[in-house]
């Protein structure tokens, strides 16, 4: 048995870029900035040194994904590796890179205030604020009810 899984958080090295293959499924690609730390044998100091990943997302989510990340942003990933090979002007090319599953954004939207996936309520009234999608009404919250619930009465 072998697993296969990858978790990272980092910068994005450059904005995303977003293709699609011919048969039409998105492709998106962006590189992150994972740094690792050494001790430095000559000064014995602690130093951080990056590595460089590239990330590819594949398919519906790859379109969102591009309008929400942009070079800088920090990000949490998840995804498996896959070992690309390819030959460009006569020469062998091969690269590692991380197929992305999920992601979770760690830096503020500069558009709506939003962190690390929670949505904050914004400081402006809402026709002043920018908008991607038309807002829909939720149902007003309900409160629980008002019956004493004990640990019997739940069935499992």
């Amino acid at each position: 048995m072998s697993i296969n899984r990858v978790n990272i958080s980092g910068n994005l090295t450059r904005d995303p870029e977003l293709r699609a293959t011919s048969t039409g499924t998105q492709v998106l690609t962006f590189g992150v900035a994972v740094n690792d730390r050494r001790r430095n044998p000559q000064t014995g100091e602690w130093e951080d040194v990056p590595n460089f990943v590239d990330c590819v997302v594949f398919g519906n989510r790859a379109d969102p994904l591009s309008r929400f990340l942009s070079k800088g942003s920090k990000v949490a990933i998840e995804g498996k590796l896959r070992w690309r090979q390819w030959e460009k002007d006569g020469q062998k090319r091969s690269k590692l890179e991380d197929i992305v599953d999920e992601v979770e954004f760690l830096s503020p939207r500069r558009d709506a205030g939003q962190q690390g996936g929670e949505v904050r309520a914004p400081a402006a009234p809402a026709a002043q604020v920018p908008s991607r999608a038309p807002q829909q009404s939720r149902p007003p919250a309900q409160n629980p009810p008002t019956a004493d619930v004990y640990d019997e009465d739940i069935p499992f």
